[in-house]
C-alpha cells in the first residue's frame, strides 16, 4: 500500500455545519459563565471572559470535531484566556458576593435558592485550584480525565483536588462559617441569539484588525 493509499484510507474528522457548531456553542453558555466566575470571583469578568472564549471558539470552529466534548474543549480555551490575561494583570481577582454562577442548577423554590446562596458562597471559600477541580467535576460534570486535560495537571492530582474541596465544603457548610453575605441573584436570564450573533461580528472585526 503505497503512502498515498494509506493516507486517503484515514478516516477524516467530521466538522460541524455553522448552525450545529452555533447551537452546541449557545448551550454551553451558562457552563462557561459558572466557570469563569469560579476562576476570576467576579461576574462582570466571566461575562468577558466568557465572550473572548465564544469568539475565539467561532473561530476556531473547522477544529472542532464531531462527537467531542464542547464544554471541556470550550473550557480549555477560556482557562487560556484567564490565565493569558492574569499575565498581563488584567484581573485582580476581587471577589464578587454572587461569585459562582447561578445556572450551575436552577432551584426549585425560595429554600432552595438560600441553599444554593450559602452553596456559592462555600465555594468560594476554597482554594482556586480546588474550587476549579470541584465546580468542572461536580458542577460541569467533566471526568476526571477531562478536568485533568484542562488544568493540565496529572490525573491523580485531580482526583486529589475534587476529594479534599468536597470535604472542605462540608465542612464549611455544616459550620455555616462564611466570610461573605448571602446574596440571592435572580436567575441569569441568557441573552443567547444575541450574542451568539455577535460573535460572527466581532470575529470578522477582529480578523479584519489582524490582517
Amino acid at each position: 500500500m503505497t503512502g498515498t493509499t494509506a493516507a486517503a484510507s484515514q478516516p477524516q474528522a467530521e466538522t460541524l455545519s455553522d448552525s450545529e457548531f452555533k447551537t452546541l456553542l449557545a448551550g454551553v453558555i451558562p457552563h462557561l459563565r459558572a466557570y469563569g466566575r469560579s476562576l476570576s470571583g467576579n461576574p462582570d469578568l466571566a461575562d468577558d471572559l466568557t465572550q473572548d472564549t465564544m469568539v475565539k471558539a467561532w473561530a476556531s470552529r473547522e477544529r472542532f470535531e464531531r462527537g467531542t466534548s464542547i464544554k471541556a474543549w470550550t473550557f480549555v480555551i477560556l482557562r487560556n484566556t484567564f490565565l493569558s490575561q492574569m499575565r498581563r494583570n488584567k484581573f485582580v481577582g476581587e471577589y464578587d458576593e454572587t461569585a459562582v454562577e447561578r445556572t450551575m442548577s436552577t432551584p426549585a423554590s425560595q429554600e432552595d435558592s438560600g441553599e444554593m446562596a450559602d452553596l456559592q458562597r462555600g465555594l468560594m471559600e476554597l482554594p482556586q485550584d480546588q474550587r476549579e477541580a470541584l465546580i468542572l467535576v461536580g458542577a460541569g460534570g467533566l471526568s476526571y480525565e477531562e478536568a485533568a486535560s484542562i488544568c493540565d495537571c496529572a490525573l491523580g492530582t485531580m482526583k486529589s483536588r475534587v476529594s479534599r474541596a468536597r470535604a472542605a465544603l462540608e465542612d464549611i457548610m455544616n459550620s455555616g462559617q462564611f466570610s461573605q453575605k448571602r446574596a440571592d441573584a435572580p436567575p441569569s436570564s441568557e441573552a443567547v441569539d444575541a450574542i451568539m450573533d455577535s460573535v460572527e461580528t466581532i470575529t470578522a472585526r477582529r480578523e479584519a484588525a489582524n490582517r
